[in-house]
């Protein structure tokens, strides 16, 4: 199993003292498995997906990555996990915007010392940024932008993709080509993709679904 997530708790400071957000969450992915993490808003979702990454701890409980335990890691040790283990594709994209486009697909595998100029231009041809390596990210449409925030998050080869609605900048059918690119590279790299969505029609395109409500998996 690549990722086991036990009894995870986690609350944020309220004027009125601590608020839950997540209550006791468990969850299983296997490599090469796809999940669909739905939910409305407040749910939890994104909160999970952070504590996953190790961009945030938990209150209690346990995330386990790869065979790492992430509650045993301290900040450079989680650091060094997203750099090689574990890749998060952003809402926001976070392409830096002082590189061109083909070193903000190599920033992430060099940070992790996994640079493959080879793998890059794959990844460039297939989501079709080939014509736009030379841009800077404000040069691209939000569409060019996010599927720079895809192909950098692959070019690194993760175990595991955390996605936080990777196509909810996008028009459906962009969104639709978008992920079916994803699928495709995650596949073929053998990698697991978590992937936070408020589309049900998105959803069903992944293997597995699960559905958190009020802080719990429904």
């Amino acid at each position: 199993m690549l990722l086991n997530v036990r009894q995870i708790t986690k609350s944020y400071p309220g004027a009125d003292g601590p608020v839950p957000v997540l209550r006791g969450v468990d969850l299983d992915l296997a490599a090469g498995e796809t999940l669909a993490l739905t939910g409305e808003s407040g749910s939890g979702k994104s909160t999970l997906l952070h504590l996953i990454g190790g961009l945030d701890r938990p209150d209690d409980g346990t995330i386990t990555l790869d065979g790492i335990a992430l509650h045993e890691l301290d900040d450079g040790g989680r650091a060094a996990l997203r750099r090689g283990v574990v890749g998060v594709i952003f809402q926001q994209f976070n392409l830096i915007p002082s590189l061109r486009v083909a070193a903000n697909i190599a920033f992430q595998a060099r940070l992790g010392g996994k640079d493959d100029p080879d793998w890059a231009a794959t990844l460039a041809q297939r989501l079709g940024l080939t014509p736009h390596l030379a841009k800077y990210p404000e040069q691209l449409s939000g569409g060019q932008q996010q599927r720079v925030a895809i192909a950098r998050t692959l070019a690194a080869r993760p175990k595991l993709v955390l996605a936080d609605e990777p196509t909810g900048n996008l028009d459906e059918a962009t969104a639709d080509a978008v992920l079916s690119l994803m699928l495709d590279l995650v596949h073929e790299t053998g990698a697991g993709l978590l992937m936070v969505t408020h589309s049900m029609r998105l959803a069903g395109a992944m293997s597995r679904q699960v559905h958190l409500r009020a802080g719990l998996v429904a």
